[in-house]
């Protein structure tokens, strides 16, 4: 199996917003990373070019082969700020239901502007992601 293209990187993280050249997107990115550091207790890092990670988890498949990605993350992208929820949805819809403009794929929440969301709901999503994860990781007995 190949390894990730995306790997966890010493490359500045304030750097990398400060080049984000939508001010409200950058500012955007800012709450983000804040909210983010909080609830994780980790201290953000680039991973790859363009994600800004909190965290590390260490996966395994069931053909032994495995890797390190980040706890919970995000990137402002040119059209949505996407955030990597690895927790999954389906355990969180209720929240999902009240957080406000929005939209999801299979790890990802899309939000345009944090002012289109309820950030009380958002906290509550960041942070049911990491404690899902966290507990899935830790049963697996993955570090």
């Amino acid at each position: 199996m190949a390894e990730l293209k995306t790997q966890k990187n010493n490359a500045s993280v304030s750097e990398f917003l400060d080049s984000v050249s939508d001010p409200v997107q950058r500012q955007d990115s800012y709450t983000i990373l804040k909210m983010m550091e909080q609830i994780t207790g980790e201290q953000p890092v680039m991973w790859g070019s363009s994600i800004v990670g909190f965290g590390n988890i260490r996966y395994h498949y069931s053909t032994g082969q495995g890797g390190d990605w980040m706890l919970i993350g995000f990137s402002p992208r040119k059209q949505n700020l996407t955030l990597y929820l690895m927790g999954g949805f389906e355990k969180v819809e209720e929240l999902l239901s009240r957080l406000g403009k929005h939209k999801t794929g299979k790890g990802c929440l899309y939000i345009k502007r944090l002012s289109e969301v309820d950030l009380t709901v958002l906290q509550d999503l960041v942070a049911q992601s990491v404690q899902l994860t966290r507990a899935f990781y830790t049963d697996k007995g993955v570090d």
